[in-house]
Order: structure tokens, then C-alpha cells, then sequence
């Protein structure tokens, strides 16, 4: 018999609608099948849906299952964001005030709720690698590397390899090559690539982008939570301690907008979300 299961659709790291990164929310997913989750983030064909079930750990205000239309992860940044703002806005009751806290794959993750709405998650540790490939230029067909900083591979549960770049117009101009970069992605066993370069003028001082491999197709990910993560690490082991924001998405014709705040108690990812579907699915 068909059940019809609360669903939202949101659009995360914008202020406004259709500027930022989708993702689906299923609200109620404990009758679910693995098979059936698998099915339904096959179906939307979004870079992540996400699926929210009862905590099992005390300190949790839910669990949340993640998966791409290929595969499931164990974090991800923008689905955290999005489904921490669905659940606050459908009323879930938080067991801290000012603050969300999500059980998934890598542990427990903390959401801090700011005044104006915007979310924040704390990043998670991050093993940070050093990488050296002589397929790099010919993947992304570009030879304007910052050498002054190293290749890295950082794992936060997701993998993401980190390339600087000279400048934002070096990271916009990057054409990458199918065969090459699905090489690269292998050698460096990763779950995508961020170029990323500093931008001469505005609010932002990084443009980046995420460059992966779904289904075969090369494609791109308009604006990515754990790989904005993983590159707040990277730069903290560079000695970065000051705040920035990171434009995200222009090659896509997106505004994305990531806030990386530098604290006491961890490095925040933050950003604003809007809700764009609120119904049900039908399964």
C-alpha cells in the first residue's frame, strides 16, 4: 500500500531561491528500506538526498542517512544545512536551545541556529594528505597552479582533493578532461576535486568549485559544504585563522555563498537556505 511521506525541497548556501545547491528532503524515512532510499535518490537525480530517522545516540536530535543517486556517505555539508533547516522549520523540538545536533555516519554533527536564520555546522576533523600526480595540468587542462601551497587530500568522511589555484579567473577558466580527470580522481581516490583561488575584490576572498564524476558524466556540484570544510582545514594547516566567505557556483550561473567562521570551539560552515517544495512523496 502507498505511503505518503513528508518531503521539502531546499535550496542551500543562498538567500534566494534557485541560486544555491537542491536537496530532498525525506522527512519521515524509518519505514524505509535501504533499497528504497537508494530508489528515491536515484529518482530526484539531486547531487544528495537526504533521509531523516529517530536518534539512536542520547545526545542526537535525529540520525540522517545520505545518498547520491550512485552511493551513500557517511557527512556531507549541504544536506546537514538543508535538512537541519527543513526539520526547524517543519518544528522539531531541539534538545539544546540555539543549536541542532545531526547523528550520521562520522558521528554527531552540531548546527548552530543564528538570529537571522542562517545555519552553521562545525566542521569535522580532517586527515590531511599531501598529493603529487603528473595528470593534474591535463585534468583540469589548466597549468595555473599556486605552487607556493600544496596539493592536498583531505578525508572527513567524504573525500575531497584541493588544488590552489593563482587566481578566481584560473579556477573559472578550468575545462576539465573527462579521461584524464576520471584518472586522477582514481589515483587520488577521492570523491571529487575543489580548485580554489583567491578573488581580487568584494565580500568573498575565495571563488572554488566541485569538479566530480556521477554516473560516468563529468558534472559539477553548484556549492559543497564538506569541501568548503575540508578546505577551512586546509587552510588552518597553512596558518589561515581569520574569517572569510567563498563564492561558489558562478560557473553554473548560481550565487552561492559560504561563511567560514574560525572559533574556540571549532571552524563553522555556514550559510542561508530557502525552502522551494513542501508536499509529500509518494512511495
Amino acid at each position: 500500500m502507498a505511503q505518503f511521506i513528508p518531503f521539502k525541497q531546499v535550496d542551500v548556501f543562498t538567500r534566494s531561491a534557485f541560486n544555491g545547491n537542491p536537496l530532498a528532503v525525506i522527512m519521515q524515512a524509518d519505514g524505509l528500506s535501504d533499497r528504497q532510499m537508494a530508489d528515491i535518490a536515484r529518482w530526484t537525480n539531486l547531487s544528495e538526498t537526504t533521509f531523516v530517522l529517530p536518534a539512536t545516540e542520547a545526545d542526537a536530535d535525529y540520525r540522517l542517512r545520505i545518498f547520491t543517486p550512485d552511493y551513500e556517505l557517511p557527512f556531507a555539508g549541504h544536506p546537514t544545512l538543508g535538512t537541519a533547516h527543513a526539520l526547524l522549520e517543519a518544528g522539531i523540538e531541539c534538545k539544546n536551545p540555539g543549536k541542532i545536533v545531526q547523528q550520521c555516519g562520522v558521528g554527531l554533527v552540531t548546527i548552530n541556529i543564528a538570529d537571522d536564520g542562517a545555519l552553521a555546522f562545525a566542521a569535522p576533523a580532517a586527515t590531511l594528505t599531501p598529493f603529487s600526480d603528473a595528470l593534474l595540468a591535463g585534468a583540469l587542462n589548466s597549468d595555473a597552479f599556486d605552487h607556493q601551497q600544496p596539493v592536498m587530500v583531505a578525508d572527513m568522511g567524504i573525500r575531497w582533493l584541493l588544488v590552489p589555484m593563482l587566481s578566481a579567473e584560473a579556477v573559472l577558466a578550468i575545462k576539465p578532461n573527462l579521461a584524464d580527470f576520471a584518472q586522477l580522481m582514481e589515483h587520488a581516490d577521492v570523491n571529487g576535486v575543489m580548485p580554489f583561488g583567491p578573488l581580487a575584490e568584494g565580500d568573498e576572498q575565495y571563488e572554488v568549485r566541485g569538479l566530480l564524476i556521477e554516473q560516468g558524466s563529468l558534472t559539477e556540484d553548484p556549492v559543497t559544504g564538506s569541501a568548503n570544510a575540508c578546505l577551512a582545514r586546509y587552510l588552518l594547516a597553512q596558518g589561515n585563522t581569520a574569517d572569510y566567505q567563498v563564492r561558489q557556483g558562478t560557473a553554473l550561473q548560481r550565487n552561492g555563498r559560504v561563511q567560514v567562521n574560525y572559533q574556540p570551539d571549532g571552524i563553522w560552515i555556514g550559510g542561508q537556505t530557502v525552502t522551494v517544495i513542501d508536499g509529500t512523496i509518494r512511495v
